[in-house]
């Protein structure tokens, strides 16, 4: 889909598709050629890793019962014998994470480091049953320490600085980009457009989030950002408080007109039968 968008002119060429073997049939094909290929019949796992995650599918993964294996991972450590609780913190400078703990690096560098911290206390493993776009549902299994970090801790720091309206009308998109990733639609139109809103938003994307890390968990426990919404003297309950409260009546009043005219007229009708 990719390629098409790119430039429809060119063929794709995918001898995988045409070449009609099992699992067990290829693992002996490469046996008998010395093609060394990481799997056994025993373990005929079917894996795709590259930078942003691992995934593994096939053998007994294949029943949806079964909860997978300890040796379908490779890179996160079983949340039960992960280690004491770690904290991180993530810098982020338009949208964008720049440094770990203090430390500046490339967004390549940052990802593989986040990778192997996160797994080391078991974070990032999803089990999940898949929509494939033909409609075939599917088990996976991932590993994708970074992925979980990094989301769970620009979601926080989008929360600290980016309005209610602005939050709620971008939320349904990201499901959007999701979905058009999955099904190879990244090069689309709707998907250029939803990037360049996105983009404009990101502008005020800065920040530090502190995270906590242990036994298969990523949370947030602190953030900060010299763009933050957050006003102590609106949200405290103490002395400081500089939030008129003898205004919230009159709000309150214009906000539920339309349910209490819609309430009134439904006893009328009520009283009329």
């Amino acid at each position: 889909m990719a390629t098409a968008a790119l430039d429809p002119s060119l063929e794709i060429i995918a001898p995988m598709r045409e070449w009609k073997m099992t699992r067990e049939e290829e693992i002996e094909y490469a046996r008998e050629r010395g093609i060394p290929v990481p799997v056994t019949v025993a373990s005929p796992y079917s894996v795709d890793e590259n930078l942003w995650g691992r995934s593994c599918e096939c053998g007994v993964l294949e029943d949806p019962w079964v909860e997978p294996p300890e040796d379908a991972y490779v890179w996160t450590t079983s949340p039960l014998d992960a280690p004491d609780p770690a904290y991180i913190e993530i810098e982020f400078a338009k949208g964008v994470p720049v440094a770990v703990d203090g430390v500046s690096m490339g967004l390549v560098e940052l990802i593989g480091r986040l990778n192997e911290e996160g797994g080391v206390h078991g974070v990032g493993r999803i089990d999940v049953i898949e929509d494939r776009l033909v409609g075939i549902k599917s088990r996976e299994i991932y590993e994708a320490p970074a992925a979980v970090v990094l989301i769970a801790a620009h979601r926080d720091l989008e929360q600290l600085t980016l309005t209610r309206e602005v939050l709620s009308g971008k939320r349904p998109l990201e499901q959007r980009v999701a979905e058009m990733t999955y099904d190879g639609l990244w090069f689309s139109p709707f998907n250029k457009a939803i990037q360049e809103f996105n983009s404009s938003l990101q502008e005020r994307v800065s920040g530090t989030i502190r995270m906590r890390l242990y036994k298969g968990r990523a949370d947030v426990v602190g953030r900060k950002s010299p763009n933050s919404l957050y006003d102590l003297g609106l949200a405290t309950y103490d002395t400081a408080d500089a939030f008129d409260h003898a205004a919230a009546k009159g709000f309150i009043d214009l906000w539920g007109l339309p349910l209490k005219t819609w309430a009134k007229s439904e006893r009328t009708r009520e009283e009329k039968k």
